[in-house]
C-alpha cells in the first residue's frame, strides 16, 4: 500500500475534519473533557511524588535544570508525535506510524516493546497502590489489593472507552487540582503570607544558602535527569486516546500545544515550591518525601495521610491509562498482522477485549512474580523495561523525520501541527536522548537496567526483521 492510499484511508478513519467514527471497530467514546484531562493528567505519575525527594538530594536545587532538560525532551518529542498524530490519527500512534516510514520491523519493534513496558508497569503500580491499601485496612493482605485493583481497573477498560475516560477524568481532576493547590499555598507560604503557616517564609534564600544553586557539582544535574526521566512517560498517551475521542485532530493539536505549561506548572512549579520551603539537604524531604515535608513545614494537619490519598490516585490513574494504553497497541499491532488476530476484534460497544484480557493476564503474571520471584524474575523484567521510555522517544524523533517527507509529498493539507525547527531540533533531541541512554551506560546505578533494556530491544528487533525479511520472501515468491 502506498503512502497515499494509507494516509487517505487513516484521514478518512476519522473523518476529513477530524471528527467521526474511527472505521477499525473501535469506538469514539471519549469526550473533549476526557482528552483534556488525559493529557493533563498523563504527565502527572506517582514518581513525581514518590521519587522527586531522591533526585532532590543528588542534585539539590540543580534538580531544577534537570527536570527543565527532560521537560524540554519531552515537550520537543510530543510536538513531533503531535505533528504525526494530527495529520494521522490512530490507536498505534508510534508504532503505526514507525512501521510506514521506517518499515515493519520498526512498528512491530517498538509497539512490542511499549506493550511489555506497560505491562510491567501494572505491576509495579498495582503493588504500590496495594501497599497504601494494606496500610489502611491491614485485614486484606496486600497481594489481594493488588489483585482486586487489577480486577476492578480491567472492568472499567472492558466496559466501554467511555468508563475508561470517565475513571481517568477523576483521578486526573484529583491529581490536577492537588498539585494546583499545593503551587498557589506554597508560593503563599514561600513569601510568608499564608496565614497561619508555621513556614516562615524565606522567598527564594533557599535555593543558594544550603552549599548553593549546585551544590554536588555540575555533573549532579545528569546523575538527576537519569533519576527524574521516567516520571515522565506517559504524556503520550494522549496520541493513542485520541483515535477514539469525536474530534482526534483538534484533540491532539489542543494537547500538543498545551504540554509546556503542564510540564511547567505541575513539575518545575512543584518542585520549585519544595526547594524554596525547604533547605535541599532537609532530612526530612527523603525521610517523608518531598511534598509531605514541604505540607509538614507549612503546618498542614495530616500531610502523610493526604499524600497518601493522592498518590493512591495518581497509581489508579497510572494503572487505569496503563492497561488502557497497552490495550491499544495490541489492538494495533494485532490489526497490522504484527500480534494474534484476536486482539484485533471489538465487541459491539467498540472494545477490544482479547486485547485488554491478554494484557492483563501478563500484568497478573508479573504480580505473582514480584511476590513470588521479587529479585529474580520481577527485577529482571522491570530493569530489562526501565529504558525503554528513551527509545521510544528516540524512535519518535526518527520516524517523526521520515514522516515529515512523506506528508510533504502526500497530504500537505495535514500538516496542522508543525515541529518547531525542523529537521535541527528533531536531531538535537534525537543525540539529547542518545546522550542520555550513553550516560545510563556509564552510571553505576543505571547500567543494569539500559544493558538488560538494550538486550531486550535487541532481541525484538532480531525478531521484528526476521518477520519482515519472510514477509518479502513471501510477497516476492506468491
Amino acid at each position: 500500500m502506498s503512502s497515499t492510499t494509507t494516509l487517505q484511508k487513516e484521514g478518512d478513519s476519522t473523518g476529513n475534519s477530524g471528527g467521526g467514527l474511527p472505521s477499525d471497530g473501535l469506538k469514539a467514546g471519549l469526550k473533549n473533557r476526557h482528552l483534556s484531562m488525559i493529557a493533563i493528567g498523563g504527565v502527572i505519575g506517582a514518581g513525581l511524588f514518590v521519587g522527586s525527594g531522591g533526585g532532590i538530594a543528588k542534585a539539590g536545587p540543580a534538580i531544577l535544570i534537570s527536570y527543565a532538560l527532560v521537560g524540554a525532551m519531552v515537550v520537543f518529542v510530543m510536538r513531533m508525535l503531535g505533528e504525526m498524530a494530527a495529520a494521522s490519527p490512530n490507536s498505534g500512534s508510534f508504532s503505526a506510524y514507525a512501521d510506514r516510514a521506517l518499515g515493519r520491523w520498526a512498528g512491530f519493534s517498538i509497539g512490542w516493546l511499549y506493550w511489555f513496558f506497560w505491562v510491567v508497569v501494572l505491576a509495579v503500580e498495582a503493588t504500590a497502590g496495594a501497599a497504601i491499601l494494606e496500610s489502611w485496612i491491614p485485614a486484606v493482605p496486600q497481594w489481594a489489593w493488588a489483585l482486586i485493583v487489577m480486577a476492578v481497573l480491567t472492568a472499567t477498560n472492558l466496559g466501554s472507552v467511555a468508563s475508561y475516560g470517565e475513571f481517568e477524568f477523576w483521578f486526573a481532576g484529583i491529581k490536577v487540582v492537588a498539585i494546583g493547590a499545593f503551587v498557589i499555598i506554597g508560593m503563599l507560604a514561600v513569601f510568608g503570607v499564608l496565614p497561619g503557616s508555621d513556614n516562615p517564609g524565606a522567598g527564594f534564600a533557599h535555593l543558594t544558602d544550603a552549599g548553593g544553586f549546585f551544590p554536588n557539582g555540575y555533573g549532579a544535574v545528569l546523575t538527576g535527569v537519569l533519576m527524574v526521566v521516567f516520571s515522565f512517560m506517559g504524556s503520550e498517551i494522549v496520541t493513542l486516546a485520541a483515535g477514539e475521542s469525536e474530534n482526534p485532530r483538534k484533540a491532539v493539536t489542543q494537547a500538543t500545544n498545551s504540554v509546556i505549561w503542564r510540564i511547567g506548572v505541575f513539575y518545575l512549579g512543584s518542585i520549585f515550591i519544595v526547594l524554596t520551603l525547604l533547605p535541599w539537604n532537609d532530612k526530612s524531604i527523603t525521610e517523608k518525601g518531598s511534598y509531605v515535608a514541604a505540607l509538614d513545614s507549612i503546618g498542614i494537619a495530616h500531610a502523610g495521610t493526604i499524600m497518601e490519598v493522592i498518590v493512591l490516585t495518581a497509581v489508579l490513574s497510572c494503572l487505569n491509562s496503563g492497561l488502557y494504553t497497552a490495550s491499544r497497541m495490541a489492538f494495533s499491532l494485532g490489526e497490522r498482522g504484527d500480534a494474534p488476530k484476536a486482539f484485533a476484534k471489538v465487541n459491539k460497544n467498540g472494545v477490544p477485549v482479547a486485547a485488554i484480557l491478554g494484557s492483563t493476564v501478563f500484568g497478573f503474571v508479573a504480580v505473582y512474580f514480584n511476590y513470588a520471584f521479587k529479585d529474580t524474575v520481577f527485577n529482571f523484567l522491570l530493569n530489562s523495561s526501565g529504558a525503554i521510555a528513551l527509545f521510544v522517544w528516540l524512535v519518535i524523533c526518527f520516524t517523526q523525520l521520515k514522516m515529515r517527507g512523506i506528508l510533504v509529498r502526500e497530504a500537505p493539507e495535514k500538516l496542522t501541527v508543525k515541529m518547531w525547527l525542523f529537521p535541527w531540533l528533531t536531531w538535537a533531541t534525537a543525540a539529547l536522548i542518545m546522550f542520555v541512554i550513553g550516560y545510563m551506560f556509564v552510571d553505576d546505578a543505571n547500567r543494569e537496567v539500559v544493558t538488560l533494556s538494550t538486550l531486550v530491544a535487541g532481541a525484538v528487533v532480531a525478531v521484528g526483521v526476521v518477520l519482515d525479511f519472510r514477509r518479502k520472501r513471501a510477497a516476492v515468491q506468491g
